[in-house]
C-alpha cells in the first residue's frame, strides 16, 4: 500500500500505539485534576463529552471521580477493544463528525475534551470542529483541549512524534484558531510531568532561559493545556 496522506499512516496505527488496557494511577488523578478538573470548574453533576478518547485512560479517571454523566467518542475499534471493563457502553465508535451531526438523546454537555486531537486536524478542519462542538455544548461550557506545544523547545518531542498529526500550535496560533470559530481562550496551561525534582529543575532551567533569550514562550512544557468558550452571539 501506498503512503502518499496522513491519514494512510491509520492503517499501523494500532500497531504503532501498541494498544493495551490503561492503568490510572494516583499521579494521573494528581495530573487530570490539575490539567482538567480544576481549569475546567468539574464537579461530579459536569456532564463531559471526550472527542477521541483512546484507549480511555481519562473516561477511567472520570469514573474513578465520580463524574455521573460522561461518554467517549473513537473511531478506532482497536482502541476502544481494550478499554478498561464497564467504559465501552459509554463509548460511540466511529467517526467524530458523525457523532456530531447526530441527535444526542441524552443531551448537551458541559465540557468537551480533545486531549491530543486536534492536531491530527488540517487548521480549516480544526476551525469546522470547534464549530461543529457547539451544537453538543451546554450554555456556559467550555473545550479543553491538549496539543503539542510548538512554541516550547520541547514541543517537536511530540509534534514529530506521529505522522499523522497536520496541524502545529503554540499558543498564539491556538487562539487564532479558536477565534476563527467564534472562541475566546481563558487559559494556557503548562503540562507537568515527572517528579517533584524533575519539576523544579525544569522551573529552574525556564527561569534562567527566560531570563537570558529575548522572546521566551508563554508555556514552556511540551503539551500545553488551553480552556476555550465560545463568545456570547450579540442579539439582533
Amino acid at each position: 500500500m501506498a503512503y502518499d496522506t496522513p491519514e494512510d499512516f491509520y492503517n499501523v496505527y494500532a500497531t504503532f500505539k501498541r494498544y493495551e488496557v490503561p492503568v490510572v494511577k494516583a499521579k494521573h488523578m494528581r495530573w487530570y485534576d490539575r490539567e482538567f478538573w480544576t481549569p475546567a470548574h468539574c464537579t461530579t453533576d459536569t456532564a463531559v463529552l471526550e472527542l477521541g478518547s483512546g484507549t480511555g485512560e481519562f473516561l477511567s479517571y472520570l469514573n474513578r471521580k465520580g463524574v455521573t454523566r460522561f461518554q467517549g467518542v473513537e473511531q478506532d475499534a482497536n482502541a476502544v477493544g481494550v478499554m478498561e471493563e464497564g467504559l465501552k457502553d459509554r463509548v460511540f465508535t466511529g467517526d467524530i463528525w458523525d457523532f456530531l451531526a447526530r441527535e444526542n438523546p441524552e443531551g448537551k454537555f458541559d465540557c468537551v475534551v480533545m486531549l491530543d486531537v486536534l492536531e491530527h486536524f488540517s487548521a480549516g478542519d480544526g476551525v469546522r470542529l470547534l464549530n461543529a462542538i457547539k451544537a453538543v455544548l451546554s450554555p456556559g461550557g467550555r473545550v479543553v483541549v491538549r496539543v503539542p506545544n510548538m512554541s516550547s523547545p520541547w514541543g517537536g518531542i511530540h509534534q514529530f512524534a506521529d505522522l499523522t498529526h497536520k496541524t502545529a500550535f503554540t499558543p498564539n496560533s491556538l487562539e487564532q484558531l479558536g477565534q476563527a470559530a467564534g472562541y475566546r481562550s481563558t487559559a494556557y496551561l503548562p503540562q507537568r510531568r515527572g517528579s517533584p525534582f524533575r519539576r523544579i529543575a525544569e522551573d529552574a532551567l525556564h527561569w534562567v532561559l527566560s531570563k537570558t533569550l529575548a522572546v521566551t514562550p508563554v508555556v514552556w512544557t511540551p503539551n500545553m493545556i488551553a480552556v476555550l468558550e465560545p463568545e456570547e452571539t450579540p442579539e439582533i
